[in-house]
């Protein structure tokens, strides 16, 4: 590893006790270990801090059961943070924990306002172009705002359809060399570059930790296999109480790189 040097800050957020209550929406409830889930939330701080991310938790929202999946409250695109509107009306008071730690570390703040929705797991990012996940948490309304908010910063939104996924990136996510992994045909057809595809659900989603380093869930192995294979360097991560909340690697953390914003 290299924790010797510094990419960034990674904002987590720990799980509540009523973590078990967090919204499940294409997959059967099961029960959820709450201890063993504080156990998987510290080693994935641990990873993040061993890749060399400063890791900053948001003030805990423990009245929200699904606060950890601290992704959906923000999308940072360079020193601007675009406080979101979750379409999961239940969600909404999580965003003001996360105001300030966003405010603390120099980042410029703008909102989604109503009536528009957008949740922080429906952008995905690769280099200027922006893809937003349509369909699920996240309208049309709410895209254009980013879009409009994200523009004068060099950024491109691209609208996705979607399919029974959550969020966008429960379906695809991009490697560090902007190439795409995930679920093809949980998204529109045509509606992105090429998606590569996976033959297990969780390998859909990679969390690129610098260089050619990538965060991957440990329920993933034939994935993780092909990923290795190609030279990327996989690190695997037991998530598995997120998971049954329909959470990924990435839903877990905001990876804020050094230089956008002041500290």
């Amino acid at each position: 590893m290299h924790g010797y040097t510094s990419a960034g800050v990674a904002l987590t957020r720990r799980p509540g006790p009523d973590l078990a209550r967090g919204i499940v929406t294409h997959i059967p409830r099961t029960p959820v270990d709450p201890v063993l889930a504080m156990r998987q939330y510290v080693i994935y701080q641990e990873v993040l801090a061993s890749a060399g991310w400063r890791v900053r938790e948001v003030d805990p929202a423990p009245e929200h059961p699904d606060s950890v999946f601290v992704e959906d409250t923000v999308v940072v695109c360079g020193d601007l943070a675009v406080l979101t509107r979750p379409g999961a009306q239940e969600r909404r008071g999580e965003v003001e924990g996360v105001e300030a730690s966003v405010r603390s570390m120099g980042l410029r703040v703008a909102r989604v306002e109503p009536p528009g929705t957008l949740e922080g797991g429906d952008v995905l990012r690769v280099g200027a172009r922006v893809y937003v996940g349509v369909g699920g948490r996240t309208d049309l309304e709410g895209a254009d705002q980013l879009a409009r908010l994200i523009k004068p910063l060099g950024y491109e939104v691209e609208p996705v359809g979607l399919g029974a996924a959550v969020h966008l990136k429960s379906a695809v996510t991009a490697l560090p060399d902007g190439s795409l992994i995930g679920l093809p045909h949980l998204v529109e057809a045509g509606a992105m570059a090429p998606v590569r595809a996976v033959s297990e659900e969780p390998g859909a989603h990679v969390l690129p930790l610098g260089g050619r380093e990538v965060m991957v869930s440990a329920a993933a192995p034939a994935t993780i296999r092909a990923l290795a294979a190609g030279r990327w360097r996989v690190v695997p991560v037991d998530i598995s109480e997120f998971e049954k909340l329909e959470g990924s690697v990435t839903c877990l953390s905001v990876l804020v790189p050094d230089g956008a914003g002041t500290v």
